[in-house]
């Protein structure tokens, strides 16, 4: 999280935590009480300009607002305390939308930059929970061709592409793509092996090593998951000849949102969503062009040119603090 802020140049640092459960398997009323009862104990840790939490595997709108309302019970009304919260409660237009928005700006900056359009391309997605989806639709509604995507149900395909908005009704409705009649099924672990020119991990760390990275087809690998590739996989894939956009500048549309949602919080202003979705297209396109200058001065690949960029950006700021080694 420390390098992904960093590239997308937002003053923010970064870690992970959270709750190991499974949500599937809690009704609402317990998931209110674990999520209160861990703001409780955190309380004190977190703060408006100390570590503000967001959204991510496992939590919603509603588990934000949960973690605000109790957090306020100690400190007053604090909106800005999390990010990813509901609209009704001081969240951001454009914040759900927004891992799958950025995953949608850097293909195309990437795709442009080969001289390449998104329309003309077949897209592979694993996983379709929220950046999948958001994902797939917005690539959908802008001519790409979505073949197959799967989810913990199952895997669907459709050569001539599926109808993704007929395909998240279908979601809404069931829980999963499992059923799905606008495509085919199919067993959900092949679905990174398919015939496509992009192929978009959006659901778990690890499902690329060097078991299976050899097998990959596609011509280009968009990380929207957190650390989809092993370190094996990406010397086979660099092999290959497969260009991947890595996680650190790939997936970071959702914390960039978060981070404009947190702006909105301190000011008291409030961002129209064309606004929230402009900015971040904005701040997309100049990371790409500062970590595309740090590939082209290094000679490196795009995983490398980010943390270059991000480490960078971290050191330099620590050196002007006066934080000499």
């Amino acid at each position: 999280m420390t390098w992904k802020t960093a590239i997308a140049n937002i003053p923010y640092g970064g870690a992970k935590g959270g709750i190991g459960c499974n949500p599937r398997e809690l009704s609402t009323s317990e998931l209110e009480r674990l999520t209160r009862v861990f703001t409780q104990k955190i309380h004190d840790l977190i703060g408006v300009h100390t570590d503000v939490p967001a959204p991510d595997m496992g939590t919603n709108p509603q588990t934000m607002a949960w973690i605000l309302d109790e957090y306020s019970k100690f400190h007053g009304y604090s909106p800005a305390i999390v990010t990813g919260k509901p609209v009704d409660l001081g969240g951001s237009l454009g914040r759900d939308a927004a891992t799958g928005r950025g995953v949608l700006y850097a293909t195309e900056a990437l795709l442009k930059d080969e001289g390449k359009a998104v329309s003309d391309q077949t897209y592979v997605i694993q996983g379709f929970g929220n950046v999948g989806s958001w994902t797939a639709r917005l690539l959908f509604e802008k001519g790409g061709k979505v073949k197959a995507v799967s989810d913990i149900t199952g895997a669907v395909v459709n050569s001539a592409g599926l109808d993704i908005p007929a395909l998240q009704k279908h979601v809404e409705k069931t829980g999963g793509v499992k059923g799905f009649a606008g495509g085919d099924a199919i067993d959900a672990s092949v679905i990174l092996f398919m015939e496509c020119d992009v192929l978009i991990p959006a659901a778990l760390g690890g499902v690329l090593n060097k078991e299976n990275a050899g097998e990959v087809k596609a011509k280009y690998v968009i990380e929207a998951a957190n650390h989809p590739t092993d370190p094996d996989a990406d010397e086979i894939l660099a092999k290959k000849g497969v260009i991947v956009l890595p996680d650190v500048y790939a997936n970071g549309g959702g914390v960039t949102v978060s981070y404009f949602e947190w702006v909105q919080n301190i000011q008291g202003f409030m961002w129209d969503e064309d606004k929230v979705n402009e900015e971040l297209k904005r701040y997309m396109e100049k990371a790409y062009r500062d970590l595309k200058d740090k590939c082209k001065t290094h000679e490196c690949n795009f995983r490398m040119g980010a943390f270059t960029l991000g480490i960078n950006r971290v050191a330099r700021a620590t050196l002007l603090r006066g934080w000499e080694a």
